[in-house]
């Protein structure tokens, strides 16, 4: 019986660990994107977590997308964007990991080859905490 009670606790307190350490996306961040001509463009990420379900908002000057299927697990972020050009829907898979106040991406193109991130393959973007 003891032992299970200390076990218990012992649970606990690695739980609350757990949760104590994950990254705190919630909020405005911000990252500069190199253009076609390579001109930095800023695209506006608003992430809102509950527990480890991830939604927000992307603004870039095309527009404001979704952020969609998120999920956060420690410093772990996925999230899905969905943007429809002409009828054809096109899905944008970011992946990375947060720490204090910057976050790293790598965002990719489903189903296209070389990944699709920009130029043919994945691209790698680095946010900035805002607010």
């Amino acid at each position: 019986m003891k032992f299970r009670v200390v076990s218990n606790i012992l649970a606990l307190v690695a739980l609350c660990a757990i949760t104590a350490v994950a990254a705190d996306i919630n909020g405005k961040w911000v990252a500069q994107i190199p253009g076609r001509d390579g001109t930095p463009r800023e695209q506006t990420y608003v992430f809102k977590v509950a527990g480890d379900k991830v939604t927000g908002t992307i603004t870039t000057a095309r527009g404001e997308q979704a952020i969609s299927d998120g999920t956060l697990s420690g410093d772990d972020i996925s999230f899905v964007t969905v943007l429809d050009r002409g009828g054809n829907t096109i899905k944008i898979l970011y992946k990375g990991t947060g720490a204090g106040n910057e976050m790293t991406l790598t965002r990719s193109r489903e189903g296209a080859a070389g990944g699709g991130g920009g130029r043919g393959g994945p691209q790698k973007l680095i946010l900035k905490k805002v607010g």
